[in-house]
């Protein structure tokens, strides 16, 4: 659902947005902008670390893109400008191939801090972008592809996408190119206007954002199954981190476990509601079965791991070994 500035900011907590005696105060950045349901989940884990840690520490929220633009938002966090930040991991995905570790999982946040795959992904950012990684929030939300037209079908029961222009991400956009579709680049505040001049004829898009921008309008089927997963990272500065109180530590480590598992329970909830509400919308469902669906998902797992493999990234081996269970995608 959209949610205004003004909402977000009772989800979040009036204490979190004013001044209080604080032992350790923290500024934190959102990647996405304000308004996206998305940013709701980093609301709440702040909300309880600030009412667990009265007197101890203390986040705010200093704003959004509109503050430091999404691709040097890591960057900033890095050189201190700011000391947290949440958004997607693959908005670095340049500096930090890794980040397709968590699109191209199979498992939640808790599975993978209990196998090992946290660690080294933990390593992963230190080396990369120099900060620390915190938390993975909404695991478990799959991306999907919305169009404009019903596609046609083929042969063996996939769908036909030869020739579709498609707003995509740099995550799928091969996968999207496997399909036959001509992905197209285009910022998320121009998609409406995209779809209401015919620019393309269809999105790929988080399974619980898209209706968030009132691109329902024009988006009338929704084919499924959900492909990959969401990324949506806490990061922090490391000096900032090293300055925390020890309490103050151990209240973000603690609460980050705990969100983690929290915010992945809610997600089959908050997917149900979305395609109820879509439903009404009008927007209905084109199924792929069988044969047709397992193609369909190989070639969005296959071209998510390939790509990091084709990285030369040393952390390729124990990524997939942790984050990727193919039996998952049966």
């Amino acid at each position: 659902m959209l949610l205004g500035v003004t909402a977000l900011a009772g989800v979040f907590g009036s204490g979190a947005l004013t001044s209080a005696m604080a032992a350790d105060k923290i500024r934190a950045i959102v990647a996405l902008p304000l308004p996206i349901s998305d940013n709701v989940d980093f609301f709440e884990y702040i909300k309880l670390i600030n009412e667990r840690g009265k007197g101890i520490v203390e986040i705010e929220v200093v704003g959004g893109p509109e503050v430091i633009p999404q691709d040097q938002q890591a960057d900033a966090v890095r050189r201190g400008i700011v000391d947290m930040r949440y958004g997607p991991a693959t908005h670095n995905l340049g500096a930090m191939p890794e980040a397709d570790a968590f699109v191209g999982s199979t498992i939640t946040a808790a599975e993978a801090r209990d196998n090992g795959g946290f660690d080294v992904m933990r390593d992963a950012f230190r080396k990369r972008l120099g900060v620390e990684f915190l938390a993975l929030l909404k695991s478990g939300v799959e991306f999907r592809i919305y169009v404009t037209q019903e596609p046609a079908r083929t042969e063996d029961g996939g769908v036909d996408l030869a020739g579709y222009r498609l707003r995509s991400m740099p995550v799928y956009r091969a996968f999207f190119e496997s399909l036959g579709a001509v992905p197209i680049s285009v910022p998320i505040a121009d998609v409406y206007t995209g779809l209401e001049r015919n620019t393309f004829e269809g999105l790929g898009a988080a399974a619980t954002a898209v209706l968030d921008f009132s691109w329902e309008n024009y988006l009338k089927y929704q084919i499924e199954p959900g492909f990959l997963q969401t990324d949506l990272v806490v990061l922090m500065n490391p000096d900032k981190w090293e300055k925390l109180s020890p309490e103050a530590r151990q209240i973000i480590e603690e609460t980050s476990i705990e969100y983690e598992k929290t915010s992945n329970e809610n997600v089959a909830a908050a997917i149900t509601d979305v395609d109820r509400r879509a439903a009404e919308l009008g927007i209905r469902k084109v199924t792929l079965e069988g044969e047709a669906r397992q193609k369909f998902l190989d070639a969005a797992y296959g071209a998510t791991w390939d790509r990091l493999k084709a990285s030369g990234s040393e952390f390729h081996d124990a990524l997939r070994a942790t984050y990727f269970r193919p039996e998952k995608l049966q």
